[in-house]
């Protein structure tokens, strides 16, 4: 006789639907940020797909090393579109209200292109391990068909890993509160307005990051000591320059990515006293590589550059020069 008003009250008190309050402590002056966030989603929806329209269109281009900054720019597309829209709405439309299908389906997205871009940086440190430390084995080892491989395996891996991430979520029950300090559904942020026990929740949120991007970042670091260490060991002043040169694009936007990744961790730790630091801190990650990583290529890789030129119609112009 007991159990089936509890059923009912439970049906009766699960929300329907999630609402995004945007970023905390802020939100009367909160329209401010949306300019500059715009300003670098476009950026990113500008600059990636020319990037990888310039990889598939220069023939000098189709090289491990740009196709998998091909993957990147795609990776990053994904990455700013699904956040930025909902974020954008929620600051200048006031469309703060996300069903539970679309915040969960958010989250998964959020995490799988995080994981991705993660993969890919260490893809990359493969590549440039293999082509500086051992560049007579380089056009035998890294070839197309690693690439394929490599990327298929990067997918899979992330897409697997993160599948139990929504489900999860999606097994709380949430039975009053369905307000959310945040401007995303960030795993976290969505599961600590749950009624029943979240354990299982933090602790599977706190492996993936730190065994999948964590291992990542380890291997990445690694790779580059190896680089540096067999570099050092030239006796040519021009080719370590070459070398770092070569190097230094990668270095810079991986510094970035992890350190952003390793302030987040630590920052969510101090949530309650200042919640505006991690979540400020979450949505930046999210939009400043999309925008940030094809500029700083486009800058210092030469060959992309010139080929970005000449999709451009500067093609004269670069041939002057």
């Amino acid at each position: 006789m007991d159990i089936a008003p509890r059923t009912i009250n439970k049906s009766e008190f699960q929300v329907s639907e999630f609402i995004l309050m945007g970023f905390p402590g802020i939100h009367e002056w909160q329209d401010w940020l949306s300019l500059p966030m715009a300003l670098l989603y476009l950026l990113a929806l500008g600059a990636n797909p020319l990037i990888l329209i310039t990889i598939s269109h220069e023939p000098a281009l189709h090289q491990p090393m740009y196709q998998f900054l091909g993957v990147l720019a795609a990776v990053d597309i994904g990455l700013a579109t699904t956040s930025m829209p909902k974020i954008l709405a929620i600051l200048w439309f006031d469309a703060k209200t996300i069903s539970l299908p679309q915040c969960f389906a958010q989250m998964y997205a959020i995490n799988i292109f995080m994981l991705m871009e993660s993969g890919v940086f260490l893809c990359m440190a493969v590549d440039r391990y293999v082509a500086i430390c051992y560049p007579l084995q380089y056009p035998f080892t890294v070839t197309e068909a690693f690439v394929i491989k490599a990327t298929v395996s990067t997918v899979l891996r992330n897409g697997l890993l993160t599948i139990p991430v929504p489900i999860l979520a999606a097994q709380r029950y949430y039975c009053s509160r369905n307000e959310i300090d945040h401007c995303l559904c960030s795993n976290l942020g969505v599961t600590s307005l749950a009624c029943d026990d979240i354990t299982i929740n933090k602790l599977y949120q706190l492996v993936l990051a730190w065994f999948v991007a964590g291992c990542d970042m380890i291997l990445v670091f690694a790779s580059y000591a190896l680089i540096i260490h067999s570099v050092l060991r030239l006796n040519s002043a021009e080719a370590v320059s070459k070398a770092l040169s070569t190097c230094s694009s990668h270095l810079i936007l991986i510094l970035f990515f992890y350190t952003a990744v390793i302030l987040i961790s630590v920052t969510h730790l101090a949530g309650r006293k200042i919640p505006l630091i991690p979540v400020l801190l979450n949505v930046l990650h999210i939009v400043i590589p999309p925008s940030l990583n094809p500029m700083v290529y486009a800058l210092r890789m030469q060959e992309l550059k010139v080929g970005i030129q000449r999709v451009l119609g500067l093609g004269k112009y670069v041939s002057r020069k």
